[in-house]
């Protein structure tokens, strides 16, 4: 059965959340670093892949460039779908699961205000931005006709200006998709939504490769990210039961969210049971008539 008590009003959450990206977004624009910097950093990573054969997405961009009918349709996903499936699952975690909502929420907001923390210290340049001798081709510029995309990342056409190209390390698009399949797993009933789970962080990296808009460093920064603000997020203070809930909880004789079951209370023979707003007499046992006795 679905617990309807909201962990708080939808408005505050709203404002809570619009804060949270309004300073993702100015911190990333703020974070633009030398491009030199950035471009030296991605050829370091590619080169660490190259090492230990870990470039996956020099194989997934060729293809997605030469298969329209991959690459397009992958274009579309980058562009858009962290936008809708992230406010999607917090949606339905706060109508549907309001228990797990907060814990959930806060997971997302650290571990994202973390990813901020990596664009700042290390700008990179994605594959796509790189020398075409490297053997990358942006596939978003690519296909950019069949979207509302320009060749400027993801932004919408002739707004890329507003957007920081350089913001790859580590990838949030990844990680966001990673939080969405947990949470999916975790508390979904249906089985659909549970191999939705599982299917959306996986496509989302084979997504953000093959578009060349990331490495697979970049893929795996974004899952440790996300661990990293789990593990914050355990360690921060669960909110106790409020006054009323726990007011609530003793009319009805169910124990307060956060609060153990409590016994009756007992006091010179007088006892208060569940679902009893006033002490009673108990009745005398023989024991206690024989004690009285004497």
């Amino acid at each position: 059965m679905t617990d309807r008590q909201k962990p708080t009003r939808w408005w505050a959450e709203l404002l809570l959340l619009g804060l949270v990206y309004g300073a993702y977004t100015g911190g990333r624009l703020l974070a633009r670093g030398d491009v030199h910097l950035a471009v030296g950093h991605g050829l370091s990573l590619l080169r660490t892949e190259e090492l230990l054969g870990l470039d996956f997405e020099r194989p997934l961009n060729r293809l997605f460039s030469r298969q329209g009918l991959l690459g397009i349709p992958a274009d579309f996903m980058y562009a858009s779908l962290h936008y809708l499936v992230t406010p999607a699952v917090l949606v339905w975690l706060y109508l549907r699961r309001p228990r797990h909502y907060r814990s959930a929420r806060t997971w997302l907001v650290v571990s994202t205000l973390l990813g901020l923390v990596g664009f700042t210290l290390m700008p990179t340049c994605p594959p796509r931005l790189l020398d075409a001798a490297h053997g990358f081709t942006d596939t978003m510029a690519q296909y950019s006709a069949y979207g509302w995309w320009g060749a400027e990342a993801s932004a919408p056409r002739g707004l890329g200006g507003l957007t920081n190209q350089y913001a790859a390390m580590p990838s949030l698009h990844v990680g966001w998709a990673l939080w969405c399949g947990v949470l999916l797993w975790r508390h979904g009933r249906h089985p659909l939504l549970r191999a939705l789970g599982v299917a959306y962080p996986a496509v989302t990296a084979l997504v953000v490769m093959g578009t060349a808009n990331h490495y697979f460093l970049d893929a795996a920064a974004g899952v440790a990210v996300m661990a990293a603000g789990y593990a914050i997020t355990r360690r921060l203070p669960v909110p106790r039961a409020t006054p009323r809930a726990s007011r609530r909880a003793v009319q009805t004789g169910a124990p307060a969210a956060g609060f153990p079951g409590t016994a009756p209370i007992v006091s010179g023979g007088w006892d208060t049971s569940a679902r009893e707003l006033l002490p009673a007499q108990r009745p005398a046992s023989d024991d206690d008539t024989a004690a009285a006795a004497r």
